[in-house]
């Protein structure tokens, strides 16, 4: 009896030992999630419009098809910034600093979002995913200063998912959820990851369950941190693929 209950806890030691000498801190995450998400948008934006114009080497189907990866291997980004985020709350001093950070990288994106990937469409067509992360943070913070009431946690839940569709967010009310998601399972590392990975090949398909591979190892550190890189980076890029997007390559591809 007693070796048999004592199988998990050995596992979870195992474990613990693995993320202790090969494990991921949470700067090769967001380099990880960075790396993924400029891919994503490099492909929904310049290399989507080269694939519309025939001088391009490659043939059609070859110039789809390396959109289609571009694209699919961008979806790590979300679920591993999701992650972050719940991290980040969990560890975080003060988090009205942190809700008000990501509500001023959120202003400052937008116009950069809408440049780059909605461009000459209804400003309200699609909010930027910082929007998304706030409304998550601020649920988050919700629960746990409600905690034990659960009528109103659970209202609260519910209510930032409404409010992300409303709003149109990207990854809309499924973003708040994953958000939620993961908070409510970070008692277990290995709960949290399948049920995230579960919610994603749901929601995405392959290849975004692969994110939770990193983040199952994920060790605790933080890593090499250079502040504010990371959230200047997301309206940065934005800027320079849409100037790229719908100017450079119009004017030299024409």
């Amino acid at each position: 009896m007693s070796s048999s209950t004592s199988l998990p806890s050995r596992a979870g030691a195992f474990m613990d030992g693995i993320r202790s000498r090969f494990g991921v801190p949470g700067s090769v995450l967001k380099t990880l999630a960075v790396v993924s998400m400029l891919v994503d948008h490099a492909g929904a934006t310049v290399f989507s419009t080269l694939s519309r114009y025939p001088q391009i080497a490659l043939g059609a189907q070859e110039r789809a098809r390396l959109v289609w990866v571009m694209r699919r291997f961008g979806r790590l980004a979300f679920p591993i910034f999701c992650f972050l985020l719940v991290e980040g709350f969990l560890h975080t001093r003060d988090v009205r600093r942190y809700a008000l950070r990501l509500f001023v990288f959120a202003l400052i994106s937008e116009p950069c979002f809408d440049f780059c990937l909605h461009y000459r469409q209804p400003l309200m067509n699609k909010q930027n995913v910082y929007f998304t992360l706030l409304i998550g943070l601020l649920v988050l913070w919700g629960v746990r200063e409600w905690n034990g009431r659960v009528m109103l946690q659970l209202m609260l839940m519910v209510s930032g998912m409404i409010l992300a569709k409303l709003m149109k967010t990207d990854y809309s009310y499924r973003g708040v959820f994953i958000i939620e998601m993961l908070y409510i399972t970070r008692f277990s590392k290995t709960v949290q990851s399948l049920c995230g990975a579960a919610y994603m090949q749901w929601y995405e398909k392959m290849p975004t369950p692969l994110a939770f591979i990193p983040v199952y190892l994920y060790n605790g550190k933080r890593g090499r941190q250079i502040k504010y890189f990371f959230y200047a980076f997301y309206p940065g890029h934005l800027l320079i693929l849409g100037l790229l997007n719908n100017y450079l390559l119009p004017a030299l591809l024409l």
